[in-house]
């Protein structure tokens, strides 16, 4: 049976990261890329705000770039899911889907989240070229053009600020009659003169060929439907961290992230890290998915060095 020192699950920044950081400390390692690889970068344009690219890049080259790197330090690449994990038991055990079983001393679980899309024709289409699930990473694209987001809670909320210090229009769309989000955070919407907020209303299509033309949406009330034009439509219904693979075997938190210790990559079983936004629910950048990647492989060497 062969026991790798590390097998890191997932390959977005925080994953490729660690390879990096542990392929540099000579642990032999294995990454699993996934259905993929690269995470939710892969489905973004240009990406502008991440230190090192002064020009930009677009999140797949991007991503590519950190696999050279971690392929230069002797990373092994399969591009094989994890299925299940057994975690309670040493060494650690990684099932992919045909069934075959791999065997470490430690594990980064990197697998990110997935944001929440609303289904509807021509969606995926459009994403990257009009349809986004993060502001802070497109929003720069849609300066001083009129855009919308969809979605009713906190996070909702901080797109549609954030997009006002940058658009010309912010139209937030709630599917119900009032928002879930936080008292101080609705009072800053509704002091916002840039945000328009359409209650009971639905987006029910995305329209346009190679970039986002208009949506039409419709009023639950009325039955009324209207067509709005504009460039950028930000969908920020929430993220599902991806955990389902671990069987409850980690400890996570009330939203199914992964809870680690404070200012540490600790997950509730020795040996076991977790880094990016499979444990981070506030963040969600790149640039943070990198630093806990750093972080836990630095934390899985020390961990290592300790057997």
């Amino acid at each position: 049976m062969q026991i790798e020192d590390l097998i890191i699950i997932g390959a977005g920044p925080a994953g490729y990261t660690a390879s990096i950081y542990a392929g540099r400390a000579g642990l032999h390692h294995i990454i699993f890329e996934g259905a993929y690889p690269g995470g939710q970068l892969i489905m973004t344009s240009e990406v502008e705000n991440y230190p090192g690219y002064p020009n930009g890049v677009l999140g797949i080259d991007m991503m590519e770039d950190f696999k050279k790197q971690s392929l230069r330090f002797g990373a092994k690449i399969l591009s094989q899911e994890v299925k299940k994990v057994n975690l309670k038991n040493f060494p650690l055990e990684v099932i992919d889907t045909v069934g075959k079983k791999y065997y470490a001393k430690s594990i980064i679980i990197a697998t990110g989240a997935s944001a929440r899309w609303l289904e509807l024709e021509n969606e995926k289409n459009l994403r990257g070229k009009g349809v986004s699930s993060c502001a802070t990473c497109d929003g720069f694209f849609y300066r001083n053009k009129m855009v919308g987001v969809i979605g009713g809670g906190d996070t909702a909320a901080e797109e549609a600020l954030y997009l006002s210090k940058i658009s010309s229009k912010v139209n937030l769309f709630v599917r119900g009659n009032k928002m879930r989000a936080s008292k101080i955070m609705q009072d800053r919407l509704f002091k916002n003169d840039k945000i328009d907020i359409f209650f009971n209303t639905q987006v029910e299509k995305i329209i346009g060929i190679d970039s986002l033309e208009c949506i039409e949406i419709k009023n639950s009330e009325t039955k009324e439907k209207v067509t709005i034009n504009i460039t950028g439509l930000f969908i920020a219904i929430g993220h599902t961290p991806n955990t389902s693979f671990l069987e409850s075997q980690l400890e996570l938190d009330d939203l199914g992230y992964i809870k680690t210790e404070k200012s540490s990559t600790k997950t509730s079983i020795p040996g076991v890290f977790a880094a990016g936004d499979v444990q981070d629910s506030i963040y969600r950048q790149a640039v943070t998915a990198s630093a806990s990647g750093c972080m836990a492989a630095l934390e899985a060497e020390k961990y290592l060095s300790s057997l």
